[in-house]
């Protein structure tokens, strides 16, 4: 661990922060600046100039929606998959767990059946305290290894080891796991994430045919327990998360791509080593280790790049209450605030590219874009509760225009990521539109809401929010064997 610090100190800025250079400043200076100034004038100006923050937010994300649409129309010519030949280079997955004996063999059972299996197979197992040290001497013949050791091969499954580690968050346990792997490629899979059969061979086929390629994002699909929030929930992030994949396709188009999800997520091994690993101290490891990745990259002229695998898919565990999406939500934008914090240099800075001048400045952005949306509400009942009609007729002709433009694109974005991930969806046209209409009224303010609780986590520095239930895919997999079905 003491090497893995002292690579992290060396690569991270947030260490020995360098001086903010000017076009930063004034690109997030801009997007305060502007706020305040739309918001104030909400109260003395008339007409549609009255809800200039409301079309400023509007606006901007029409932009962003048609920006995607552009990146995205070559998946219409997309031809169908060919089998993957050729592939060479060790892979490594490593599972971290704390306190997941429930849904953990379930999770192994889709890495131990893959139709190109892992060469190595670690669990990462952050000091649980609940059955997991039973589960996995009773199913896997795994004796309890010495703390910071790797166990013994399990006796079944010669690729499988047990990590003991104590209980130190997430990111200390991958990190544990990460300087006991040997492969040429890791890939890290949350124990409550269930991997495609043939995902482990697309990531190994990526990696050995693209040598610059540093970071890849399977494609994943929520799943949601059963109940009855948990079901409106499954059907507005099933939606949600089409859209945002294919943004990532977008964005790794113009090699900007910084979002690589934890939950299933391959590297190359020496370039975490080179940087340090994963940090314990963000809210969010994984988006800030492609900060430091792209960052250590550039400096050091690698010509690193990353990319989202449309043919490497998963299913993972998503919120099923209002309270663990607020959470959830909370943590993933305090963490993006504090990675936009540290890494605040790189925003605007053309030797980056295209990601220090456009992804960037972006997200920039987007550290204030839900206060945008929230504001526009509030300025919205601002003007019905004082009566000025004319007015809100003219926000519900804009909100009317927008609608049509986000069900034109939601529809067609369905279609482009069926055509991509080469399956179904789980999606159905009617609930597709109705989704549409209903999500601006209802999911995408809890989604603001999130957001003004990772304000409060980032500004306060608090670490945690709670865990999340597992009983979605708990209630997927058979209930004899624990195999997942179909």
């Amino acid at each position: 661990m003491v090497f893995l610090d002292q690579a992290l100190r060396a690569a991270s800025p947030r260490y020995s922060p360098p001086p903010t250079p000017l076009a930063s400043v004034l690109i997030h200076g801009a997007v305060v600046g502007l706020w305040v100034g739309l918001f104030v004038s909400a109260f003395w100006l008339h007409g549609l100039f009255a809800w200039s923050v409301g079309v400023v937010y509007v606006v901007y994300d029409t932009a962003l929606l048609l920006f995607v649409t552009w990146q995205t129309r070559e998946l219409w010519r997309l031809r169908p998959a060919t089998p993957l030949t050729g592939a060479h280079g060790s892979v490594g997955v490593i599972v971290a767990a704390y306190n997941e004996a429930a849904v953990l063999p379930i999770t192994l059972a889709t890495l131990l059946e893959q139709t190109a299996p892992p060469d190595q197979i670690l669990i990462a197992d952050d000091g649980s305290t609940d059955e997991t040290p039973a589960m996995l001497r009773r199913l896997y013949g795994l004796l309890p290894p010495a703390i910071g050791t790797a166990s013994a091969p399990s006796p079944d499954h010669p690729s499988l080891r047990w990590v003991r580690l104590p209980h130190a968050g997430k990111a200390r346990a991958l990190n544990g796991a990460l300087l006991l792997m040997e492969t040429d490629t890791v890939i890290t899979v949350d124990a409550d994430t269930l991997l495609d059969r043939k995902a482990i061979g697309v990531m190994r086929h990526a990696f050995s045919s693209e040598p610059q390629l540093v970071a890849a994002t399977g494609v994943l699909t929520p799943v949601c327990g059963p109940s009855t929030a948990g079901r409106v929930l499954h059907w507005f992030q099933t939606y949600e998360y089409i859209r945002n994949f294919l943004s990532r396709y977008a964005w790794a188009r113009v090699d900007s791509l910084l979002l690589i999800s934890g939950a299933f997520a391959g590297f190359r091994r020496q370039a975490l080593l080179d940087v340090g690993g994963f940090d314990p101290d963000c809210l969010v490891e994984d988006y800030e280790l492609i900060h430091r990745l792209r960052r250590y990259g550039a400096t050091h002229r690698l010509g690193w790049r990353t990319a989202v695998l449309g043919r490497a898919q998963a299913r993972t565990a998503a919120p099923s209450t209002l309270a663990t999406f607020l959470r959830q939500r909370g943590r993933w934008f305090g963490g993006f605030l504090q990675t936009q914090y540290w890494y605040r240099d790189m925003v605007g800075d053309r030797r980056y590219g295209w990601l220090g001048i456009a992804m960037l400045p972006v997200k920039a952005i987007d550290t204030l874009q839900p206060i945008y949306g929230l504001s526009a509400l509030v300025v919205l009942f601002a003007h019905l509760l004082t009566g000025r009609l004319s007015i809100v007729g003219l926000i519900a002709g804009v909100i009317g225009i927008k609608l049509a433009i986000d069900l034109t694109f939601h529809l067609w974005s369905i279609h482009l990521y069926r055509r991509w991930v080469g399956g179904q969806t789980g999606t159905h046209l009617g609930y597709a539109v109705l989704a549409a209409l209903a999500e601006p009224f209802s999911f995408q303010i809890l989604r603001h809401g999130g957001a003004a609780l990772g304000w409060l986590l980032f500004l306060t520095g608090r670490r945690g929010w709670g865990r999340q239930s597992r009983l979605g895919l708990v209630a997927e997999a058979d209930p004899v064997s624990n195999a997942p079905r179909g």
